[in-house]
Order: structure tokens, then sequence, then C-alpha cells
């Protein structure tokens, strides 16, 4: 990339910056007035059990140093500085500090979606390339019909199916965790062959809008004039379709990565908790069902942030794809 190619990136992360630093103040502030609004007390949750039998004069002492009854304004400041600071606070559904709870399973999402996505893309624009090619037969239509059916079921649905018929009718596949049950330790075999069934759900889930997507904007490319060019210069029919249709449908597509990476996210919690995977997906729901607000908090900013770092991923490899496309606007 030359310097001006280099100084219209920055110009765009620049951009980008300006929007997400207010998405990721509205989100955080949305997220403290959920945790403020909820009727549970967070000194009675801090002291479990032993709140049964904890005088009053012990939870407000509790209160007092978690400073619970100062005004919103203070406490949403001193949370939001502690953030700053990289103090996520204490988990209270897992007992641990919550960046200990997040440096320990983020890894295995980021595994699980990453895994799910390459297969997703590589899946997508194989097959929905050769069924623009192909419009109309009957690799087309079964693919489409496939398409659909899929897009209908949910993806819970999907896991428990899978482990239904592959790992407890036939076998094949374990049907859960990261390694078998008695293992002392933890291989990379091992988590290979336990993660077939979570990926393969998991991408099946996402497969279709990337798969259909694909294939009607290939078919539109088809059409283009200088596809057809191609074709009227005796160009063999693999390159006329990889070359050249492809490549110019690839464009949007790239698009549709950034668009589409939360609800991979929002996929990869529901698989993960259905396979008892040890990433942020089982501890979220934990979290939830516990009122756990500051793991909840964290995850969902962590996510903010993943996305929105996504997004502005896309506008690049959009406009380093296709050179006609300003960085600087």
């Amino acid at each position: 990339m030359n310097r001006r190619g280099i100084a219209g990136a920055g110009a765009v992360i620049r951009r980008r910056l300006l929007v997400a630093i207010p998405v990721l103040i509205a989100t955080s502030i949305g997220m403290f007035l959920l945790g403020a609004a909820s009727p549970i007390d967070p000194a009675k949750q801090y002291a479990g059990a032993a709140a049964f039998t904890a005088t009053s004069e012990n939870l407000d002492q509790i209160r007092a140093n978690w400073g619970v009854d100062d005004p919103l304004p203070v406490q949403y400041a001193r949370w939001a500085g502690n953030l700053l600071r990289g103090d996520l606070g204490w988990s209270t559904s897992r007992h641990e500090p919550v960046t200990a709870v997040l440096g320990a399973r983020a890894g295995w999402t980021l595994l699980l979606v990453s895994t799910a996505l390459a297969l997703v893309l590589v899946t997508s624009l194989v097959l929905g390339t050769l069924a623009a090619y192909r419009r109309g037969g009957l690799f087309d239509r079964g693919l489409r019909a496939a398409a659909y059916a899929v897009e209908a079921m949910p993806v819970f649905w999907l896991g428990l199916a899978a482990i239904a018929v592959f790992a407890l009718t036939l076998g094949w596949l374990p049907a859960g965790g990261l390694t078998e049950v008695t293992a002392t330790t933890t291989t990379a075999a091992d988590v290979a062959w336990h993660l077939i069934l979570p990926v393969g759900v998991l991408a099946i889930s996402q497969a279709p809008w990337f798969l259909l997507f694909v294939r009607d904007s290939v078919t539109e490319s088809l059409r283009d004039d200088h596809v057809l060019a191609a074709r009227a210069r005796g160009l063999p029919g693999r390159t006329v379709l990889f070359g050249h249709a492809l490549r110019t449908a690839l464009l949007p597509f790239l698009t549709l990565i950034g668009t589409h990476l939360p609800e991979l996210v929002g996929g990869a919690v529901l698989v993960e908790t259905v396979f008892s995977l040890p990433g942020l997906g089982a501890v979220t729901v934990q979290a939830a069902l516990g009122s756990d607000f500051p793991l909840l908090a964290a995850v969902t900013l962590a996510t903010t942030a993943v996305v929105l770092t996504a997004n502005l991923l896309t506008d690049l490899a959009y406009t380093a794809a296709d050179p006609r496309v300003r960085l600087d606007g």
C-alpha cells in the first residue's frame, strides 16, 4: 500500500473510532442501568448463604464498602474508571475475577467462531458458485431447498439433533466437552475430535445466508459485460466462473461477513451451552441466570468491541479488494 493508501486507511480508522467510542459508551451505560434496575440486592448476592444469618449492620457495611448507595452517576463513573484500568470486577456466579473468567474462556470461543466462520466461507463460496453456474438445475434446486430448511431450524435444535444422531445413535463422535472424561491432559488431536460436531453445527446454522447470497451474487455477475466478454474470448468455463464472476461477487460478500458476525457469536453461545464447551457461552448463560452483572457487562462490551473491530476490518478489506472505492471517502 502506498503513502496515499496508508493515509486513507488512517482516515477510515479515525472515522470508525468516532462511531465506535460513542457506541461503547452507550452500551456501557445501558448495561449499568440494567444492573442498577435489578431488584437483587448485591450485598446479599455477594454474601450468598451467609446473607440469611448476617445482620443488617453487616449488609449495610458491605453496601457502604461497595458504594451501592451512592448516586447513580457516581457509581457509573467509578465503574467506568475501573473498566479503563482493566478492573472488570468480581464474578458473583463464578466466584473469581471477571478478567480471569474471560482470559480462561475467550480463547475457546474464538477458536470455535473462527473455525466455523472459515468453514462457512469456503463451503458457501464453492457450493454457491457451482449452484449459480448450474442455476435451475437439480443441484441448484436441492441446495436452495436445503438452505431454506436449515434457515428455519434453531441452532440449539440442530445441536441436539446432531448429538442424538452422531453421538448417541451412531457413536461416531463425542457428545460434548473438549476431552474424554478420563483424560488427564488436553491435546490438540483430542480437542479437534471433540470440536467436529460443535463447529459443524455452528457452520451449518450460519451457512444458508452465505450460500444464498453467493449464489445470487454470482448469478448476477454472470450477466455482467466483462464476464460475457470473457466467454466470448473463449476462456475456459472455470476461469470465467472463478476468475471473473466470483471475483466480482466477493465485494458485497465481504460486507455480509461483517454484518453477520453478531449472529455468529450469538449462535456460538448456544452451541457452547449445548455441547458443554468451556467457552464464554456457558458462563454467559450462568451469569444471566445468576444475575451476575459484572460478568454480563464485560462479555457484552467485549462482544461489542469485537463486532466493531470486525466491521472496520471488513471496510478495509472491501477497499483493498476494489480500488475504485476511496479509503478517504
